[in-house]
């Protein structure tokens, strides 16, 4: 006998503050592992500097847009994909060091996801995904 499949339940319109809270903390965590200035860090969330600067003391209030999830979320993935593929040295630099990989075409790639937004920063996350799996 089949039963009915459940239904899929789409994610929020909206993230919801418990799960920004989350996001900000692993980021803020992320960002000084990375030793990111200030303003990238902001660029990196889509963020003023101000509002960065708000975000990621405990308590903030304030919304993410679901871009800016999505952008955190990918960032996220790349630390955690970046300390299993180097030592932790080079998984922290790794970020902020010239890159002459097809994707980089010898910038940062920190400079190249402030730049081209949320598709660069799946495209540097899928990369650093393939380098960890030897493709």
């Amino acid at each position: 006998m089949h039963t009915a499949p459940h239904p899929i339940t789409p994610p929020p319109a909206r993230p919801t503050s418990d799960h920004a809270a989350v996001a900000l903390k692993a980021y803020g965590r992320i960002a000084e592992a990375w030793g990111l200035k200030l303003d990238e860090a902001a660029a990196l969330a889509d963020m003023s500097t101000s509002t960065w600067k708000r975000a990621r003391n405990p308590g903030f209030k304030g919304d993410l847009t679901r871009d800016q999830m999505l952008r955190l979320s990918a960032l996220v993935g790349i630390y955690k994909s970046l300390h299993l593929y180097f030592d932790a040295a080079i998984a922290d630099q790794w970020i902020t060091l010239a890159n002459t990989g097809p994707l980089f075409d010898g910038a940062r790639p920190i400079d190249t996801m402030i730049e081209d937004g949320l598709p660069q920063f799946l495209r540097v996350r899928n990369y650093v995904d393939a380098l960890r799996g030897g493709m």
